[in-house]
């Protein structure tokens, strides 16, 4: 395993984006794994310390290949939009998960949403306006998030696991904005605690992403926080 190489899944939406933007501002080896590279910008394929494997998510002797390099992994796979079946992405997970056992990678960050319940969370009338709509209007998402945070729950046994929910993930992807968004202060918790809102911009979610790789052996280990813009 490298000693600090950040795998990222995800890497070309918006959000992977501006996670592989602060990756590579602070100096890390990254790797992202990725079905079509065209997607990327060309500013950041540039860049030396960033290598673009393009695979899919069933491939498994490819994924064991970019896992066994990886110190830690971050994935920002999810449903997007409506589907007329079920999303793919906890299969997936229970194929990483195996993966990150075999080859000792330090820790795994994955993404889920709100609609995901953790012991600790409060009454939120937000929270349940948020994923009221999602449950009735994107079923299958809904569904979907659940499932994922259930996969590591009860099968990541021996893992460094966070499943970090987010409500509505906001702000641009391009330098500039990512910059100023970064700067944003995060809050990490439970849903309806003082301080956790229903938003969170796309750079400050970067910018605490790769503060969690930096530390893995951290308190948020096999948890499930909400993540979000910290309230004024």
């Amino acid at each position: 395993m490298a000693s600090s190489t950040i795998l990222i899944f995800g890497a070309t939406g918006p959000a992977g984006v501006c996670l592989l933007r602060e990756s590579l501002f602070r100096k890390h080896a990254t790797v992202a794994y990725v079905r079509n590279a065209s997607k990327l910008p060309d500013d950041l394929t540039k860049n030396p310390l960033l290598e673009v494997v393009e695979g899919q998510m069933d491939d498994t002797d490819k994924l064991s290949l970019v896992v066994s390099r990886a110190a830690v992994i971050i994935s920002l796979l999810g449903p997007t939009g409506k589907t007329t079946g079920e999303y793919p992405y906890p299969g997936y997970y229970s194929t990483i998960i195996p993966l990150v056992r075999q080859h000792s990678v330090k820790r795994i960050l994955v993404l889920a949403t709100v609609s995901v319940e953790d012991s600790d969370d409060k009454s939120s009338f937000v929270r349940r306006a948020l994923v009221t709509g999602v449950k009735y209007g994107f079923a299958a998402a809904y569904r979907t998030n659940v499932a994922i945070a259930k996969v590591f729950r009860e099968t990541a046994e021996g893992v460094n696991w966070t499943v970090f929910r987010v409500g509505m993930v906001q702000g641009e992807h391009d330098e500039g904005s990512w910059r100023n968004d970064r700067q944003g202060v995060v809050f990490a918790g439970s849903v309806g605690e003082p301080g956790w809102t229903w938003n969170i911009k796309r750079g400050a979610l970067a910018k605490w992403l790769i503060d969690r790789a930096e530390v893995p052996n951290e308190t948020l280990a096999n948890r499930t926080p909400a993540v979000s813009n910290l309230k004024a």
